[in-house]
């Protein structure tokens, strides 16, 4: 990879700005919780994984802003940061994991004094991106069996490197597939209003060198019935526990299609995507996002004034219509609800 989502340097957080790409290639500088939270909110960086990570090193940053040294006090800051953090978009449940694993090992090492959770903190974090990484290449080595040479594959917003650490989901099985000399070809859905697929996807395949074809949104379905498409491999937002997969808007509309042209339709998302606590994809929040993301182009009004505006950022795919779930534990086949439950908690 010739970029990084997001870097820790010089005692600050870096995080590539997905908003300016492909055309620019920028960094912004976080020295605060504040500053990475206002970065989620606004998808500078996006992605389950991704903002995970972020969130992380959002807590880092929190706990070194904080002046006290009374560990009561120093607890309650943190739990307010925890809450900012959390409650940036509510669908992504990795930032929710990835926040209660700080504050556990806050509450853990709480004994040694402030300045010494400070810096476990952020040690953590730092921890917590790396396993992202490697649990993206696992993921890639598992799920790549089931790329056939010289297929085309669909895939549907961006989750790749851009949406993790580094390497990427359903982007990094692909990836994977491809560096092991499989021939293969991508077809590449522009994924409307904030064209993560058109802006990113392609962007990181062509510097990948991976072929891929950029289409609309809505050709999907015809490439399908052309048999020009042979299969479908998404990432997820959240993964409830019977296998209902929160997804970038749009994807149930490609797993019916799929279901209906009889093409295989993957998942790849790593275990921290996973939520045993949420039953079914019912329960799910569903972020709803600014209007201005439909009614406006790069700034530019495309839309009549005042008219109105529906703009949930995800819906949810039930789980009868996803052949298998891939994971840096393996891939979880039907029936998902004891094969999820199997690799998040093995001893059961």
């Amino acid at each position: 990879m010739t970029f990084k989502t997001l870097e820790w340097k010089n005692d600050q957080l870096f995080i590539l700005d997905q908003t300016r790409l492909p055309l620019v290639e920028s960094y912004i500088k976080c020295t605060t919780y504040q500053r990475v939270a206002r970065a989620i909110k606004k998808m500078v960086i996006r992605g389950a994984p991704a903002i995970g990570v972020a969130a992380a090193f959002g807590m880092a940053l929190g706990a070194r802003q904080t002046k006290t040294r009374n560990p009561l006090f120093f607890r309650r800051e943190l739990l307010k940061i925890a809450n900012i953090l959390t409650t940036t978009r509510p669908t992504a449940v990795n930032i929710l994991w990835a926040v209660e694993r700080m504050k556990r090992v806050a509450e853990e090492n709480s004994k040694k004094g402030v300045p010494a959770v400070q810096e476990i903190l952020l040690q953590e974090a730092l921890r917590i991106l790396k396993e992202d990484i490697q649990a993206n290449r696992q993921m890639g080595k598992h799920g790549q069996i089931l790329i056939p040479a010289g297929c085309s594959i669909l895939t549907h917003c961006n989750a790749g490197a851009l949406a993790t650490a580094g390497y990427g989901t359903a982007l990094g099985v692909i990836r994977a597939a491809a560096e092991t000399g499989k021939r293969i070809h991508v077809f590449v859905d522009e994924t409307r209003p904030f064209l993560q697929g058109s802006r990113l996807t392609a962007w990181e395949l062509m510097k990948d060198r991976i072929p891929c074809t950029l289409i609309a949104d809505n050709m999907a379905g015809a490439l399908m019935a052309q048999g020009k498409i042979h299969l479908t491999i998404v990432g997820a937002d959240r993964i409830a526990a019977n296998g209902d997969v929160a997804n970038k808007i749009g994807t149930y509309s490609l797993a019916r299609l799929c279901h209906v042209h009889h093409i295989p339709f993957y998942v790849a998302a790593p275990t921290s995507t996973i939520d045993l606590s949420t039953k079914s994809g019912e329960k799910i929040p569903i972020e709803h996002r600014s209007p201005l993301e439909i009614t406006r182009l790069q700034g530019r009004p495309i839309a009549p004034p005042g008219v109105k505006v529906l703009n949930p950022a995800f819906d949810v795919t039930p789980n009868r219509f996803i052949r298998a779930i891939i994971t840096e534990k393996g891939i979880v086949a039907k029936p998902f609800k004891s094969g999820l439950k199997k690799i998040i908690l093995p001893e059961n």
